[in-house]
């Protein structure tokens, strides 16, 4: 009896730390708007969303951690193909928690071209969707198109470095 009311109790602590965690948030998809959001870029600069809706293609990338191995060869990859993206008219975007400090030093280590946003408190990451993977941040990426529609979505956690090579691929087919 004492091991069936263990299991009752720890199946009931893990849905509530689930929901806790945000567990429930839904995921943008292709068809939807971007949400609307500012924040700080690895300079202390604030980003305006919608200053760039209807000027450039954004890719929108979030990942958990500076500096980390996975997060380390994503950006590079996106670093790699720079020159790729701007010539399909994208601007490519990293999003986490990190610090802007954080930021500044990361893209600088690895010579990132591109811009990097502190979100605190997760709350761009909510707006998007993003779930996490046991405790660690997800990682998805999105592309949105002139008119600030989603036109693609791509989640892959283990596997950073395919983020930059399917945006891309999208971005120069049309297709996934």
């Amino acid at each position: 009896m004492n091991n069936c009311i263990t299991i009752i109790v720890a199946s009931i602590t893990l849905l509530v730390f689930t929901a806790a965690c945000g567990q429930k948030r839904t995921p943008l998809k292709a068809g939807d708007k971007v949400p609307a959001f500012v924040l700080k870029d690895q300079n202390g600069k604030d980003f305006n969303i919608e200053d760039y809706i209807g000027k450039q293609k954004l890719v929108i990338y979030f990942y958990p951690k500076d500096e980390s191995s996975v997060c380390t060869k994503e950006a590079c990859a996106f670093r790699d193909s720079y020159t790729d993206y701007t010539a399909a008219g994208a601007l490519v975007i990293g999003i986490n928690s990190g610090t802007v400090a954080s930021h500044k030093a990361f893209a600088s280590n690895h010579h990132l071209p591109f811009i990097i946003l502190s979100d605190p408190d997760n709350k761009v990451l909510e707006q998007f969707g993003i779930k996490n993977v046991a405790f660690i941040t997800g990682r998805e990426t999105f592309i949105v198109d002139l008119s600030g529609t989603i036109v693609y979505r791509y989640r892959a956690m283990m596997q950073g470095n395919e983020h930059a090579q399917k945006a891309l691929d999208f971005l120069k087919t049309g297709k996934e």
